[in-house]
């Protein structure tokens, strides 16, 4: 069966192959076929990691996040700290320039820095939303042309690793042009510049100075459906596709044309326990009670979901924080639906006449995740098994689910997922940071974890802050609001004329990709 499966998936897709133009890339050409466009290029704007993928080409930032999540130097040649944790100078590269010439020195990374904060321009991308609120951000200042320093509220471990996130600008440029005339059209102060867009088609950066990269000139196709990626990828038109069907993968594979590189990524996958007091039901009276939540991370077989729904074996999570940086202790719940059974019958919701413990409600997404439709039925049907009759709601994405995730009123069962880092298990910590952070989607309370955020900051040593560490990741896995599922594959469609390597942290990572034949 899977053979004639395959089979029948070549053929519609040499079909839809046969009816696209095959077209010669130029050598200083690499051409990205992306499922979404971006949506804006001023910096204090951008919300999402897609975005800012295509951003970071065009702005620079004071250091970079390299592959296995090191902090390596960018604009900053090197950095200090001060004593007491809330001072942080960085020495930067002289004689830079922006892409109108305008010298680009320490007075434009503060102004960069602080443009963001300004509360009467009331920005709403993840600078503000997200980097500053997170690491404590007050203010930044030039001491000299090559110095500024950055002030933070309080010792943060996090600090350094957000400095990638804020992307710098020069001053005067900005200041002379209007609000879309930045987002549309911004000045670069990165290698590349923006030479063309047309919104929902494509977008084509162009080098304009020397700096990292292989390529003179970058294209990113906009290219929505997945299968006509995958044709663009066979007919040679495209180097790069990103969100390949992991169901095409041994198609892409066995075409002698292009490749898939599947990878673990670090967007932590989860079904969240909502313990609003809303719901006031018994389904959320249940989820309420720790004994219940660790009862059904016995009911879920989440190996069997990744091999049969993503065509991927995949390591159950065992907290919120991603592999290697997660508790090196902690085992992944097995699939054990009868121990289940057993300890909701312990925690008083045994099975009634019609075999039913209680119902309950599971909402998710629909094509937001990798096959998160099938996952979120999956899941309910485990919870099916051991008595917890479950209704799946399937619900469309922007308009309808995000508003009851950001309201914190998804559930009580809800399907999510984090996007998460290398550099530091406290980044992927941070989302629930405190009881009223905005990502606390589940209303968790729980001050075994949130009174020990000071003892984090305050730690003495690294040594100290991992044992704190540790002890938190213990009281998330056995008590803690999600029900682990994984961490999400990503796999990308690679042509031979390219060399690249797939990141883990989702982000492309260009500046390493060459021609094969280089």
């Amino acid at each position: 069966m899977r053979r004639f499966e395959l089979l029948a998936t070549c053929a519609s897709l040499l079909a839809l192959t046969a009816t696209v133009q095959a077209q010669t890339i130029p050598d200083d050409t690499l051409v990205v076929g992306l499922s979404a466009d971006a949506s804006t290029f001023e910096p204090a704007e951008i919300r999402s990691l897609d975005n800012a993928n295509i951003a970071e080409m065009i702005y620079t930032s004071l250091t970079r996040i390299g592959d296995d999540g090191e902090i390596l130097p960018r604009l900053a040649t090197s950095w200090e700290v001060s004593e007491d944790g809330r001072t942080w100078t960085y020495r930067i590269l002289p004689d830079q320039t922006c892409a109108d010439n305008e010298p680009l020195t320490a007075d434009d990374v503060a102004y960069s820095w602080n443009r963001a904060a300004d509360p009467a321009k009331a920005f709403a991308g993840n600078t503000l939303g997200f980097v500053y609120t997170s690491m404590g951000f007050e203010r930044a200042e030039a001491l000299d042309d090559t110095t500024v320093t950055i002030h933070i509220r309080e010792r943060n471990p996090m600090a350094l690793g957000f400095r990638s996130q804020v992307f710098l600008h020069c001053r005067d440029s900005f200041e002379a042009m209007t609000g879309d005339e930045i987002a549309r059209s911004p000045v670069a102060s990165g290698p590349y510049r923006l030479a063309e867009w047309s919104p929902g088609s494509e977008l084509v950066l162009e080098r304009w100075r020397e700096g990292p990269g292989h390529f003179d000139r970058i294209r990113f196709r906009v290219i929505p459906e997945a299968s006509t990626r995958i044709a663009e990828l066979l007919a040679g038109n495209v180097d790069i596709i990103t969100n390949v069907l992991p169901d095409q993968s041994d198609m892409i594979n066995a075409s002698g044309i292009a490749e898939v590189q599947a990878v673990q990524g670090l967007r932590r996958m989860y079904i969240g326990f909502n313990q609003s007091p809303e719901f006031d039901g018994i389904s959320g009276t249940a989820i309420r009670d720790p004994d219940v939540r660790r009862a059904l991370q016995y009911a879920v077989d989440v190996p069997l979901i990744c091999s049969h729904l993503l065509n991927f074996d995949c390591k159950r999570a065992t907290g919120i924080v991603n592999p290697p940086n997660d508790h090196p202790d902690l085992d992944p719940y097995p699939y054990d639906p009868a121990l289940a059974e057993k300890l909701l019958d312990e925690a008083g919701y045994p099975r009634g006449e019609d075999g039913v413990r209680f119902d309950i409600v599971l909402q998710a997404p629909r094509g937001r995740y990798l096959n998160d439709a099938n996952v979120a039925l999956a899941v309910g049907a485990f919870l099916d098994d051991v008595g917890v009759a479950t209704e799946v709601e399937l619900m469309e994405w922007s308009s309808v689910y995000v508003p009851l995730i950001r309201q914190h009123r998804a559930g009580p069962l809800f399907f999510l997922g984090s996007g998460g880092a290398l550099w530091s298990p406290l980044y992927d910590m941070a989302a629930l940071a405190t009881v009223d952070s905005g990502p606390n989607y589940t209303n968790w309370a729980d001050p075994r974890w949130f009174e020990r955020w000071p003892d984090l900051m305050n730690a003495a040593t690294p040594e100290d802050q991992r044992a704190i560490i540790n002890q938190m990741l213990e009281v998330f896995y056995e008590d803690g609001p999600w029900l682990h599922m994984y961490y999400q594959p990503d796999f990308y469609g690679v042509g031979q004329r390219v060399d690249w390597t797939a990141r883990r942290d989702e982000r492309l990572g260009l500046w390493d990709a060459r021609l094969a034949s280089d």
